[in-house]
C-alpha cells in the first residue's frame, strides 16, 4: 500500500484494457498451422513488430522484412492495413473498471508501447473508452518506449503526477518497477477481478 492517497490511475493499454496479438490476424490467412507457427516465429514477429512500438514506420519495416523474406511479402503487407485485427476485443471486465474510475471522478492516464500510425485510427475506434482518460502517452508519438525511464519521467511531467500519487497497472513485471523507480504505484496486471479488488483496497472505487 501507498503512504498516502492514490489520486489516479495509470493504465498500459496491450494486455490490460485490450487483448492484442499478430496471430488474430494471421490465423486467417494461413490456414495451415505449421506454417503459421513458422511465420509468427520468423517473420512477423512480435519483436519485430516493437519496431513500430518506438517510432518506426511501417512502410519502412514491412519493406526490410520482404527483403528479407519476399515469399511472404503479400503476408507482410497485410499487417500494417489489417492492424485492427490483431486487436480481437477487450479484456474481459477491464472497460468495466475504466468506467467505474471515471464515474467516480479518479483521473485517468495512460502510457502504451503503440505505434503512432496504428494509434490514431484503433483510438478513434475505441473513442468511448479512450475519450474517459485525460492523457495517454504513446511511445511511437514520443520515439521512446516502456520500461524506459524516460517515458515514465515525461509521463509524471506530462500528467501532473506527483510521486506516490498514481497507481500504475502494467501486465509485465519490468514495466512496473521503472514505473515504481519514476514515483508511481505499480501493480502488476493479471485479471480485471484482481485489479478491481485492489482498487477497492487502495479506496479508489466502492466494493
Amino acid at each position: 500500500m501507498s503512504a498516502k492517497p492514490l489520486r489516479a490511475v495509470v493504465f498500459d493499454v496491450g494486455h490490460v484494457l485490450y487483448d492484442w496479438h499478430p496471430r488474430y490476424l494471421y490465423a486467417r490467412l494461413i490456414s495451415d498451422q505449421a506454417a503459421l507457427e513458422d511465420f509468427l516465429a520468423r517473420v512477423v514477429t512480435v519483436e519485430w513488430h516493437f519496431q513500430h512500438d518506438a517510432g518506426r514506420p511501417f512502410a519502412e519495416t514491412s519493406a526490410e522484412l520482404a527483403a528479407r523474406h519476399p515469399e511472404h511479402a503479400d503476408l507482410i503487407a497485410q499487417f500494417g492495413p489489417r492492424f485492427g485485427e490483431t486487436i480481437p476485443g477487450p479484456i474481459p471486465g477491464s472497460p468495466e473498471i475504466v468506467e467505474t474510475l471515471d464515474a467516480a471522478g479518479v483521473p485517468l492516464f495512460a502510457i502504451t508501447n503503440f505505434s503512432a500510425e496504428f494509434w490514431a485510427p484503433f483510438r478513434a475506434d475505441h473513442a468511448a473508452l479512450f475519450d474517459r482518460f485525460r492523457d495517454i502517452l504513446v511511445s511511437g508519438e514520443e520515439k521512446m518506449v516502456k520500461p524506459d525511464p524516460a517515458i515514465f519521467d515525461l509521463a509524471m511531467r506530462r500528467f501532473g503526477l506527483a510521486p506516490g500519487e498514481a497507481l500504475f497497472v502494467d501486465d509485465r513485471a519490468e514495466n512496473v518497477a521503472a514505473g515504481e523507480a519514476a514515483g508511481l504505484i505499480g501493480h502488476v496486471f493479471r485479471d480485471a477481478p484482481t485489479l478491481r479488488a485492489d482498487l477497492v483496497a487502495r479506496g479508489l472505487i466502492a466494493a
